[in-house]
């Protein structure tokens, strides 16, 4: 009988040589226009695209274990603040137009318009999905920008420290100009679980220049800029997420606009304004580092410096 154990995947090679090897890091498409992000079949993170959203987002955000880091909206005031979105990007001002929360007088929207045959790569190192978004006036559904988003995640140490990568290309669809106004809302945030918040779960802020929690870290330049807390009463049920700022990016060390009450975002444009035109796209990069445990200052710089040393990723691929 042993023996026969033993023979048996033989058998199955045998049975099918032609037969590959599965990627240990997948996208994989879901239904209701969700893309499921696996880690030997493990669920780290989804990305959401429903037409009918206010804008795109990534949730869960699952370390090592099945509790997520982020949360869908505000833990007091979940109605006004429906737009904190777990892990979303987006901007209060441009042209005008408030594409931030979900009730605004001038209203924008996020809108997916394609996710190409191309557009997804398993592999065993990472596992990515390029999509095509529309910034749209609510009102009369006149697109303000043309955004390409890449997103890659990239296990480091399997589920218990690993990274996001989000590229992103904006091109205004005419000739005429796109600005996103000065605002601290935009252009990547984070909304924490509850029980990783400073206030309602005694976590901690930390960013690049070692400042502690908000009243130290509130709009000040940072490279990047970390969440930790706990999210189960193990003794060691402890997680969090670093949030960080590529050298590429316009006012780098740029202002991290960060709360107690669990949010961080990266500033793209707090007292200047960006203007985008189609002879000057505006090209960015950010990076979660989302890990298992309290992060270091040492142990966050050392994963900023990882990700500026990464490659910076094609997003047209198909024009090689």
């Amino acid at each position: 009988m042993r023996l026969l154990l033993l023979l048996f995947p033989l058998t199955l090679c045998a049975q099918l040589p032609t037969a590959k090897p599965i990627p240990r890091v997948q996208a994989v498409p879901m239904p209701h226009h969700i893309t499921s992000f696996q880690l030997d079949g493990r669920e780290l993170t989804a990305m959401h695209f429903d037409p009918q959203d206010m804008r795109p987002f990534w949730y869960p955000i699952h370390a090592s274990r099945d509790i997520s880091l982020t949360r869908m909206g505000h833990p007091h005031d979940p109605l006004t603040h429906s737009h904190h979105n777990s892990v979303w990007v987006t901007h209060n001002m441009l042209n005008d137009l408030d594409f931030w929360g979900d009730y605004a007088k001038k209203q924008g929207r996020i809108i997916n318009v394609e996710v190409s045959r191309e557009g997804y790569e398993d592999t065993d190192e990472f596992a990515s999905m390029r999509m095509v978004n529309q910034w749209i006036n609510a009102e009369d559904k006149s697109v303000q920008l043309v955004e390409v988003r890449r997103t890659e995640i990239r296990p480091l140490d399997g589920a218990k420290s690993w990274m996001m990568l989000i590229d992103l290309e904006f091109t205004p669809p005419q000739d005429k100009p796109a600005t996103f106004g000065a605002t601290g809302f935009g252009l990547v945030a984070v909304r924490m679980a509850k029980s990783i918040g400073v206030h309602d779960g005694g976590g901690r802020i930390l960013n690049s220049e070692g400042q502690l929690n908000e009243k130290a870290v509130f709009r000040q330049p940072a490279r990047w800029c970390d969440y930790s807390g706990r999210i189960s009463n193990d003794e060691d049920g402890f997680a969090g997420i670093t949030l960080m700022n590529h050298p590429m990016n316009p006012h780098n060390p740029t202002a991290f606009h960060v709360r107690d009450d669990g949010w961080m975002g990266c500033c793209l444009s707090l007292d200047t304004p960006v203007e985008v035109t189609r002879e000057k796209k505006l090209r960015v990069r950010y990076a979660l580092w989302v890990h298992d445990g309290v992060a270091t200052q040492e142990q966050s710089e050392q994963h900023w410096k990882l990700f500026t040393e990464m490659p910076v990723a094609d997003l047209w691929p198909m024009k090689k």
